[in-house]
């Protein structure tokens, strides 16, 4: 279906900003610009969803130019599901900037540079054109990159001089991959790639831009061993710009494997898609296994996040529709988990004035709430039932017992355990036991922004006890996803 509508999580958060730089010495009218504004985008993006969610494929060509020539805008139910939880991000963490981001941040043009971030999120998400992929990534992350040394802390400034080199470098291999499949296919249209690149007589050098597309995106996903970097950068913002970064950044990375390599390369895959595999189950187990040893809490969280990316590379990587909706499920629950734990350390560390674990300890007496909602959400992310996280692994290892991959089920259960453990240990030490003294914070209530916190540790509820109706979407999407002539023949001819 041709509609408009497309464009609407761009063009939201896009027109946000120009306003906010406009009203850039009136903060309070800044401050409500953008409640209005992610309060309304998380509306929309439910719009959307509601309207993808019969398997109908929204689609916006610009200037209603003939395809494959116009810049293509599409949202078929893995991108609606994506944009809804970039939505509820969105609004989360803007209500939690708002009561715990320092003024001098703020006045530094935080909030526009919080709306065009989502510019290229969305963007991302929509696209139907790998080139303004590329487009959409840089804004996203150039907006990252003054997000991330926002406030010029030294950890802040040493840890992005690496995320800028390391994201350049990337980018100059997009490019280098964006030229590869050009001169094979001579479009750069999503679908009409999927139709082309088979047809290319140099089979060699399509799995070839494969690999190139692998690398780029390995590394904006942190997949082993290209996770390197990721630590220390997640680990040095304030905690709201964490939980964005650590929330959405990756997965966007993530989705674009999903999105090519179920679309474009898959003339070859029993070669691509056993190495997803392989580099998936790596990423998992090299991921958690460094967080055993670290005591530190934001950091144990962030190499988490790596962790947790293995499950759904290697869910692609074993090609089924269950596998592949097993791995969409993850993502989801893990966007959601994954920005309730660190906006949960957020507050941790403004109430001991560290992230030290070993200096932390009963903070249960006096911050009930934060703890058990602590604990709520690390169980969710470890796979307790009936929590999110149990049935998006469980869905794995069912989709690994009907191909017969006995490793991805021995991978998840032993991934999960270890999950599990330092989960339980961050609890331990932080919350049980002994209360330690910790420095009085008069000005600081936490009871302000715990409903951010407790909004998404309810939605990670709310995904395990209603886990048969996000099973229904994310199934359609990958069936979607899994019938790519679908997408093609929507893109290509339902324009004309």
């Amino acid at each position: 279906m041709n509609t408009n509508l497309v464009i609407g999580p761009v063009m939201i958060p896009l027109a946000t900003a120009i306003i906010l730089i406009i009203f850039h010495r009136r903060m309070l009218a800044q401050k409500i610009i953008s409640i209005i504004s992610v309060s309304f985008a998380l509306l929309y993006a439910c719009y959307l969803l509601y309207r993808a969610s019969d398997g109908t494929i929204l689609l916006f060509y610009a200037s209603n130019w003939v395809p494959p020539f116009g810049i293509a805008m599409v949202i078929d139910m893995l991108s609606a599901l994506m944009v809804t939880a970039s939505g509820i991000l969105g609004f989360v963490c803007m209500i939690y900037s708002l009561s715990t981001m320092d003024e001098g941040r703020l006045r530094n043009f935080y909030l526009p540079l919080y709306q065009m971030f989502f510019v290229g999120i969305n963007g991302s998400l929509i696209t139907g054109d790998i080139f303004n992929l590329f487009v959409f990534f840089e804004i996203m992350l150039m907006s990252s990159y003054v997000l991330l040394v926002l406030g010029s802390e030294r950890g802040q400034l040493r840890e992005g001089f690496k995320y800028l080199i390391i994201n350049i470098v990337s980018s100059s291999f997009f490019l280098v991959a964006l030229g590869v499949v050009y001169s094979l296919a001579g479009t750069m249209n999503m679908a009409d790639l999927a139709v082309k690149l088979p047809q290319a007589p140099n089979q060699g050098l399509v799995t070839m831009s494969a690999m190139l597309f692998l690398l780029v995106f390995g590394v904006k996903a942190a997949i082993f061993p290209l996770y390197f970097w990721l630590p220390n950068s997640y680990h040095q913002p304030p905690p709201a710009i964490s939980a964005i970064f650590g929330g959405l950044l990756t997965k966007v990375g993530v989705y674009v494997l999903i999105r090519i390599f179920t679309l474009i390369f898959i003339g070859d895959v029993e070669f691509t898609h056993s190495i997803l595999f392989v580099l998936g189950v790596l990423t998992m187990f090299f991921g958690v296994i460094i967080t055993i040893s670290q005591t530190d809490f934001r950091m144990i969280l962030s190499y988490h996040i790596i962790s947790q990316v293995g499950y759904m590379v290697m869910g692609l990587g074993m090609f089924s529709v269950l596998a592949v909706a097993g791995a969409i499920f993850h993502m989801l629950h893990n966007i959601i988990v994954k920005t309730g734990l660190f906006l949960a350390s957020g507050i941790t560390q403004e109430v001991t004035g560290t992230t030290d674990l070993h200096k932390m300890g009963g903070l249960l007496h006096r911050y009930p709430w934060l703890g058990w909602t602590f604990f709520v959400t690390a169980m969710a992310l470890a796979g307790v039932p009936p929590l999110s996280g149990f049935f998006s692994k469980f869905m794995l290892i069912q989709a690994g017992a009907e191909l017969g991959n006995y490793y991805s089920i021995a991978a998840v259960l032993g991934v999960g355990f270890l999950t599990l453990f330092s989960m339980i240990k961050i609890f331990l030490y932080a919350f049980w036991g002994e209360e330690k003294p910790v420095p009085e914070r008069p000005d600081f209530d936490y009871k302000k922004i715990m409903p951010a916190c407790l909004l998404l540790c309810g939605i990670a509820v709310c995904m395990g006890l209603g886990a048969s109706y996000v099973c229904d979407f994310v199934l359609l999407a990958a069936e979607q996803l899994m019938n790519p002539q679908l997408y093609i023949d929507t893109v290509l001819f339902a324009a004309i």
